[in-house]
């Protein structure tokens, strides 16, 4: 509102009655692309695409939050504002916790979302965001390949990127979030990626159980350090659960459920039934006890496993029974799920 003073647009703001969040930029501290940057996420961008972040709330509240005039209150350890109207907002940056002493709820959230996407989730276990809360990703940088892969992202998650100089206020629409839904079936080799973008789908929902099928890795050194990383990777606030009966976790699951993962589940199943060299009935038994669970559930789940149809033909009866069997799983949850992609060096290709 041009022409206007500093008390005088806060005045026909609040006559307005509803807050306006200016975004001046949506990028890092060094804008994307980063100047001088040669990567391969800097160099597909102009110069100037996305801004350093910058953000004005009403015109006359710049962050961070401080200087505030009559009718504003600073919050949560300086990161949130509430506002004359009621409206709440937090801006939550990179590398900050999720602060504890806030508001009961917040209308936006501005949020780096690159690094640790699962504080949306735990801003959703809290109860501080909602279906209404209007969330938009800030802090954008070369962290991230692309703008489609951002864009990709933010619709598991359920947030905005929105372009430098957009206004936001409460009731903008938002999306609704794609990684809690349906049924995902993510296959790809060894060291693919896939378990990692398992777990990105879900980073941001509130609740989330981690069916793990393998062994613990007592006894071996290596295994044991591969169950370490991923357990330090996956969100502080998920459960965990270690089973190899598939079909009751999914069966009586309660949460989005991520399963990690098929190939070692198979694996325990021979194990338990003395298949590998005797009856292999059983196994199929419990393959199509498996399929029934997942076609039935009304739970969002995601399932890892091996694609085994790419490598060489085992040189034994019972490696290759292992190889059909776990193909033939795969491919019968495939037609039962919403969705279905094969990881390739960390990059998921929709089948």
């Amino acid at each position: 509102m041009p022409g206007l003073g500093r008390a005088a647009l806060h005045d026909r703001l609040c006559t307005i009655g509803a807050v306006n969040v200016l975004l001046t930029g949506t990028a890092g501290g060094a804008g994307w692309p980063e100047p001088g940057c040669r990567c391969a996420s800097c160099a597909r961008l102009p110069p100037g695409h996305r801004r350093p972040f910058g953000l004005v709330v009403d015109g006359v509240v710049p962050f961070p939050f401080a200087d505030l005039p009559d009718g504003y209150r600073a919050c949560a350890d300086g990161l949130g504002l509430t506002c004359p109207d009621g409206s709440r907002l937090l801006c939550l940056p990179r590398d900050r916790p999720v602060p504890a002493n806030g508001p009961a709820r917040y209308d936006v959230v501005l949020i780096d979302l690159l690094d640790r996407p699962e504080r949306l989730g735990e801003l959703r276990r809290m109860g501080l965001v909602d279906e209404e809360t209007v969330v938009a990703a800030v802090g954008l940088d070369h962290r991230i390949r692309s703008e489609e892969e951002l864009a990709r992202r933010l619709r598991l998650w359920g947030a905005l990127a929105v372009p430098d100089g957009t206004e936001l206020r409460p009731g903008t629409p938002m999306p609704r979030r794609g990684g809690g839904a349906g049924r995902a079936l993510l296959l790809g080799g060894s060291r693919s990626g896939k378990s990692a973008e398992a777990e990105l789908r879900l980073a941001a929902e509130p609740y989330v159980t981690y069916v793990a099928t393998g062994p613990d890795g007592a006894g071996d050194g290596e295994w044991a350090a591969r169950v370490r990383a991923h357990r330090e990777r996956r969100p502080a606030h998920w459960a965990t659960v270690e089973t190899t009966d598939l079909a009751a976790a999914i069966r009586a699951a309660a949460t989005p459920l991520l399963i990690d993962g098929l190939g070692t589940w198979l694996t325990a199943v021979f194990d338990e039934h003395g298949a590998w060299e005797g009856d292999r009935a059983p196994v199929a038994a419990r393959c199509a006890e498996l399929v029934a669970a997942w076609r039935q559930s009304d739970r969002p789940l995601v399932a890892v496993s091996d694609e085994v149809g790419m490598g060489v033909v085992p040189a034994t009866a019972s490696g290759r029974a292992f190889r059909d069997a776990l193909g033939r799983l795969n491919e019968r949850l495939a037609a039962e799920s919403e969705y279905v992609a094969l990881v390739v060096a960390g990059r998921p290709l929709a089948l």
